[in-house]
């Protein structure tokens, strides 16, 4: 489908949209079908385990929980996100979910047409976002119920598919599947845009109007046909600049105007780097998918020399099982100590994560001592560092002591986290983190929002969210969308009181 449409009336080559999503991972998806008029209700029945989250909800039974006040309503409760509303909507959805309760969501879902406020949803791929250049052979890290998205459950998407689903935790493929499959069944795809790519996002400027549109003559911008044919009080703050690539290859250029936009990019557009002397070489990769391929092609079979993985998160986990079940020998280094409180492994139930529990077993029990044997299939450097690779394969590690050491290796694997690449944005984003004149990142740095509407704090009509703002989990990011949704409702809701106002009160009262 193209971004663009062919036919601009001329009068309305200025129309505005009064949102641009940009990223269609979970983050952008679950925004749209809020946006799209989808409105989540108590249920008749419902009874929230939470008597006083429950008492609250009562009150206002009849009104959707768009239309209520989130801060009241999250007032007081806890759970695995830094954001409010995150945790409110994750125990509307899955109450009591971090205690081990399997509880249905005490919610059901309205599709309330007048509530539409129209926006696109840009991506690269198809909607799914990363997802679908995830490692295929690897399970994920949540419950596949927690994957899932308002509205369809995760458990009927597979039997609808007939799919097998032997795991409450699932293949990265079937939840990219599921993420297309949701934006069809929903009604979501005349929102959404693939193959586009974001080349500048920036401010308007009373004055910017004219001026704009002398340099865009020649570049079509987005038509908006508005339902009541009355053009709508929009402002135009943003101006979008991309390409989308078309089927033959070539790139269509594109610039739309927007009152708000949304980063729904993700975190996973920039492998984190070491930023030491050698890291380019062609031996040194940096991605799961890179290192799966060269092992799914064999490129490693028979090689005497074994892999170097450097992190201890859990791609760099999956890495080791990946090159242990095809018995490629690791050498395992990461700076912390295997005691390390903060290390995920500590943080995730035996029972149900035992291949990870596997791989943290060999960290502490398998580590490197004093003389020079590695063990035979898998050997950790825990403490240490890698100070430089060289050319003949070799890299040097030192610990926490300061002793050096060089070792001989087939390839090196770094996978030491990811960022956003917000390079679209002025100062690519580095003013509207916590830390002033720093990059975006996930734990150290998110974008600093408004905790109730997810609105930048530091920069008006921008908004925020998923890991982004701190979320890397699907079941928080959802509430991102819920707070964007309700502050554009009640921002659309004064552009109609002052309409009616300008028009002696839009009911026939002088």
């Amino acid at each position: 489908m193209p971004l663009l449409e062919e036919t601009v009336l001329p009068g309305d080559s200025l129309l505005t949209l009064p949102m641009v999503i940009i990223g269609n991972g979970p983050s952008g998806i679950c925004l749209s079908y809020l946006l799209s008029g989808y409105r989540p209700y108590l249920s008749p029945e419902a009874v929230h385990p939470n008597p006083i989250l429950h008492t609250k909800l009562e009150e206002a039974r009849h009104l959707s929980i768009v239309d209520q006040d989130l801060e009241y309503l999250s007032e007081g409760l806890e759970g695995r996100s830094s954001n409010p509303v995150a945790v409110l909507f994750d125990t509307l959805l899955h109450p009591e979910a971090d205690f081990g309760y399997d509880y249905p969501s005490v919610l059901h879902w309205k599709l309330e047409q007048h509530n539409y406020i129209p926006h696109v949803v840009l991506g690269k791929g198809p909607p799914g976002g990363a997802w679908h250049a995830m490692e295929g052979s690897m399970l994920t890290i949540s419950f596949g119920d927690w994957m899932e998205l308002p509205g369809l459950t995760f458990k009927e998407w597979a039997a609808s598919k007939r799919r097998n689903i032997k795991s409450d935790r699932v293949m990265p493929e079937e939840i990219a599947c599921y993420y297309k499959h949701y934006v069809k069944v929903m009604g979501l795809q005349k929102n959404f845009r693939d193959n586009v790519y974001i080349t500048s996002v920036s401010k308007l400027y009373r004055g910017d109007d004219e001026d704009r549109s002398q340099l865009n003559e020649n570049i079509p911008t987005q038509h908006l046909e508005m339902e009541d044919g009355q053009k709508p009080l929009i402002k135009r703050n943003w101006e979008v600049r991309g390409y989308q690539r078309a089927t033959d290859g070539s790139h269509v250029p594109f610039c739309l105007f927007a009152e708000n936009v949304a980063l729904a990019t993700g975190t996973f557009d920039s492998p984190g780097r070491l930023h030491i002397e050698g890291e380019d070489f062609p031996f040194v990769l940096h991605s799961m998918s890179d290192f799966g391929a060269a092992v799914s092609k064999g490129k490693l079979r028979g090689k005497a020399d074994p892999v170097l993985i450097v992190g201890a998160g859990l791609t760099a986990a999956d890495a080791v099982l990946c090159a242990y079940n095809n018995n490629i020998p690791v050498i395992h280094v990461f700076r912390r100590r295997v005691t390390d409180s903060s290390l995920i492994f500590k943080q995730l139930p035996k029972k149900l994560y035992p291949e990870y529990h596997k791989v943290y077993q060999m960290m502490c029990t398998q580590s490197h001592t004093g003389d020079s044997h590695l063990h035979s299939a898998y050997t950790s450097f825990p403490e240490h560092n890698v100070l430089s690779f060289k050319p003949e394969m070799k890299c040097v590690l030192q610990s926490a002591s300061g002793l050096k050491k060089i070792l001989k290796f087939s390839v090196a694997l770094v996978l030491i986290g990811s960022h956003p690449n917000l390079f679209f944005l002025k100062d690519q984003g580095h003013s509207i983190g916590h830390h002033l004149n720093q990059p975006i990142t996930c734990k150290g740095n998110p974008i600093e929002i408004d905790p109730y509407t997810y609105e930048c704090t530091k920069e008006a009509n921008l908004f925020a969210l998923g890991p982004l703002v701190g979320d890397n989990f699907v079941r928080f990011l959802k509430g991102g969308a819920l707070g964007i949704a309700r502050c554009l409702a009640i921002r659309q809701k004064k552009k109609h009181e002052l309409m009616g106002s300008e028009d002696g009160g839009g009911d026939g009262v002088p």
